[in-house]
């Protein structure tokens, strides 16, 4: 398996599960507390993340937006690109006018206003080819409510009367059961395709700490066979 492939095991919960508010972080699971941290990749340790909005890093406002402006991150010695969440936004109950990145409406496709599947490839390959990594966002814990994971209703948390819920006070989104094993494959298989398909370096995972952290560890296990 290629260093670059080996996804950032320090990305996936070490950075992930940092960044999550520990207002909003699961119960700690103490068999795994138990456990001797994981070292991060050294191109992580050592690494320059450029966090990048796509459709406001550039005149352009898309993926060959991005790929244009390589030189000028590479000159700030970045060496990690951090692509916010490039999924289709959703529609439905959006908030503001343009709605938000991290109300996904669907995990396999790329926002048309972004660019295409060619494009992508085209950015990460020339991210590699200046010995950059390119990682994506990837919003486990929610939807958006316009989803295309609507047409598996089992899929979703639920109140008392089993209307689908939102997390806490973030009405744009509808909130994933992670109790229900087929959600969990479907999650896993979707990480699977962006790594194989693009060829990426690895993700960060927005409010990982919502998401079991059983779950991260079944994703691991998956991922790093590929």
């Amino acid at each position: 398996m290629k260093p670059r492939l080996r996804f950032a095991c320090g990305l996936l919960l070490a950075v992930a599960l940092a960044s999550a508010s520990h207002l909003y972080a699961q119960e700690p699971d103490a068999t795994l507390a138990s456990l001797p941290a994981r070292s991060s990749p050294e191109w992580l340790k050592s690494g320059v993340i450029y966090q990048i909005f796509v459709r406001a890093f550039s005149q352009a406002g898309d993926l060959n937006g991005v790929t244009a402006r390589l030189d000028d991150l590479h000159a700030l010695n970045v060496n990690i690109l951090w692509l916010m969440p490039i999924h289709p936004d959703g529609q439905l109950n959006k908030k503001g006018s343009l709605g938000s990145p991290y109300a996904v409406r669907d995990y396999y496709a790329i926002d048309p206003a972004l660019g295409t599947k060619e494009d992508l490839h085209h950015l990460v390959a020339e991210a590699h080819r200046r010995n950059m990594k390119v990682i994506i966002d990837i919003v486990a814990n929610h939807t958006a409510w316009d989803s295309v994971m609507m047409a598996h209703p089992e899929f979703y948390k639920k109140d008392a009367q089993g209307h689908i819920i939102y997390p806490h006070d973030w009405t744009d989104v509808a909130w994933l059961d992670y109790s229900n094993p087929k959600l969990r494959q479907y999650m896993i298989d979707m990480l699977v395709y962006w790594i194989k398909t693009f060829d990426l370096d690895g993700f960060r995972c927005d409010a990982a700490g919502e998401v079991p952290t059983d779950f991260w560890e079944q994703a691991r296990v998956a991922l790093e066979k590929v």
